[in-house]
């Protein structure tokens, strides 16, 4: 149990985040199911798009910070709806690299289009310095668990 009203109100910060975050998933998830997207497959879609088409399926599963068997079966369903197609690489057979398809490319347009609404929607009332500041803040919290984080899977090596 902690004692100090101090660490009670960094928890209370810790729970802000995870729910602004929660709620503004929710907010786009609802946007762009009419699109035939769930979260993971838009989110993925998104990803790809960012980091310029043409990823491994390595790399996209690092870089959404998930483990590579649960990008797979949004890969597979996002084939499926062929929004996105897989092929060998050809310096290294064992890599499968993840291409958007013209209809993904089209999708992406108007989940851009979404996505941007979403983002005007929830920042309505904050100003742009505002979102600069909290986007410079948010960015320091990241680094600081990253090396939170590895700091500890040192001490565990």
């Amino acid at each position: 149990m902690v004692h100090d009203v101090a660490s009670l109100k960094e928890l209370s910060l810790a729970e802000q985040l995870a729910r602004v975050s929660r709620l503004w998933k929710m907010v786009a998830d609802r946007e762009l199911a009419p699109l035939g997207l769930t979260h993971p497959r838009w989110t993925a879609l998104w990803k790809l798009r960012r980091l310029g088409d043409n990823v491994s399926q390595k790399s996209l599963a690092e870089a959404l910070e998930i483990e590579l068997p649960s990008l797979m079966r949004t890969l597979n369903q996002l084939e499926e709806q062929s929004l996105v197609t897989r092929y060998s690489c050809k310096s290294d057979k064992r890599a499968r690299i993840v291409r958007l398809t013209e209809d993904g490319k089209s999708l992406l347009k108007q989940m851009e289009e979404k996505i941007v609404e979403v983002r005007s929607q929830i920042l309505n009332n904050i100003c742009d310095e505002e979102i600069k500041m909290l986007s410079s803040i948010l960015d320091r919290v990241s680094q600081s668990a990253l090396e939170a984080l590895s700091q500890k899977s040192e001490t565990l090596e």
